[in-house]
């Protein structure tokens, strides 16, 4: 409000910005311009390994404290939250994951990684890289950290911002969630997080109703058989012969036992059996990847596993002491559901704000997961987990025609084109936040 005394009057001007979408995108150019950029490149040349992300949860807890935010460190391990509160309303929470991989980076970028870490599950000396682009997720969360600070009359309850360690090595969400996360901060109305995505055209918004990641169980198999030699096969039990069995066997899992439109895989990933050529081991392991997107299918393929594998060293004529052990390892990860409500209506307002070109609903062609549920299954929380591209169009279509093919997560040539990736990533979820957290 501002005061003018003219001819002995006091006028009274009462003075408000309306905070549209065209300024808003503006707004966040702007910041790229003067901060987001720099502060990418900063990130992608300083990687830190799962459970490593000591200086990048600093440097992101300095820039949120800096614009006025709560924060709080190590939670879960080098986890951050920061908070800011405006008034009463709803608690929403938007997640950005901040590790990298153990990946030699061969992306040819002028700041590509040259880190070198020692990793806490190896113990060996690696090659650091974000292959996976959460040097995006976390670059657009302090974009979006410092536009919500800054139309803070625009909206009304509490933001709470999570800097999230492990991804990769999974479950670094878990980790927060056993450091009493929601007994500390709130448990929040509505969660959100993005992934950029390689395979999608920088700056488009995915969203979908449905799973937009799988659940995954790893899965052991031992199969134990009874030593001979190789020459003479008959006097003992082939374990690899009965593994491979299994092997294939576990292939009519998905095509004969889940309805044609009900998606789930399983991946024997390893066979290790033997030390020589003329020697029939004891012993063959197999480690399988299992992906679902729903508990019934999840148990569906479980429970299919072990009756394939017992039942092959049944057939091979194994006594029932040395018929092959099924061996769940590690946490499993639940699927990634968004809300079907939230997701449309969410999709809704990206369309209003940024045009309808600019937001598709693509399903995932493939069965990658996540741990963001462990935020969001149990309490239930409405939640949306949506995609940013991260490809310049013209590298797609030359991919398509031909050409050089579009690097893949992972990859040691993987790389995001960051301003559309980050400004885009950042613009949807101001719309996102401020239209959950709506003024009163």
């Amino acid at each position: 409000m501002k005061i003018l005394a003219a001819f002995g009057l006091c006028i009274y001007l009462v003075t408000f910005t309306i905070v549209s979408a065209d300024s808003i995108k503006e707004s966040i150019a702007k910041d790229y311009d003067d901060n987001l950029g720099e502060l990418f490149v900063h990130f992608h040349k300083n990687p830190e390994l799962s459970n490593l992300e000591f200086k990048t949860a600093a440097r992101i807890e300095k820039e949120l404290t800096a614009v006025g935010y709560d924060v709080t460190s190590n939670v879960g391990g080098t986890g951050l939250v920061a908070i800011m509160k405006n008034g009463e309303g709803p608690l929403v929470m938007m997640r950005a994951d901040m590790d990298a991989l153990p990946v030699e980076e061969k992306s040819g970028l002028p700041y590509a990684s040259k880190v070198i870490q020692k990793s806490t599950i190896s113990g060996k000396m690696v090659p650091v890289m974000h292959a996976c682009g959460h040097d995006v997720h976390i670059t657009s969360l302090v974009g979006t950290a410092r536009i919500m600070a800054s139309i803070k009359d625009k909206w009304s309850g509490t933001l709470m911002l999570i800097g999230q360690p492990a991804e990769e090595a999974s479950p670094g969400a878990l980790g927060m969630m056993r450091d009493n996360l929601w007994e500390r901060f709130g448990t929040p109305d509505y969660a959100l997080a993005f992934h950029v995505a390689a395979g999608t055209e920088a700056g488009v918004i995915n969203v979908v109703e449905g799973s937009p990641y799988a659940g995954v169980d790893s899965v052991d198999i031992i199969v134990h058989g009874i030593g001979a030699h190789g020459a003479s096969p008959h006097t003992g039990k082939d374990p690899v012969y009965i593994a491979s069995q299994i092997v294939v066997a576990l292939q009519s899992l998905v095509s004969r036992e889940l309805a044609p439109r009900e998606p789930g895989v399983v991946t024997v990933g390893s066979f290790h059996s033997g030390t020589k050529h003329n020697i029939i081991s004891d012993k063959a392991h197999l480690q399988l990847t299992v992906r679902n997107t729903n508990t019934e299918t999840r148990k569906k393929l479980l429970d299919g596993i072990k009756r394939i594998a017992i039942n092959m060293g049944r057939v091979a004529g194994l006594p029932e002491d040395k018929l092959p052990e099924v061996i769940l390892v590690g946490q499993a990860l639940p699927p990634t559901v968004n809300n079907k409500q939230l997701a449309r209506r969410l999709k809704n307002v990206w369309q209003n704000k940024m045009g309808t070109d600019a937001v598709i609903s693509k399903e995932p062609e493939g069965m990658g997961a996540e741990d963001f549920p462990f935020f969001t299954t149990d309490p239930a929380i409405p939640s949306v987990y949506f995609s940013v591209g991260g490809t310049p169009r013209e590298d797609l279509e030359s991919a398509a025609n031909g050409g050089t093919p579009v690097a893949s997560h992972h990859s040691p040539l993987f790389k995001i084109a960051p301003e559309l990736s980050i400004t885009n990533g950042v613009e949807a979820t101001v719309h996102a936040l401020v239209e959950l957290l709506q003024k009163k």
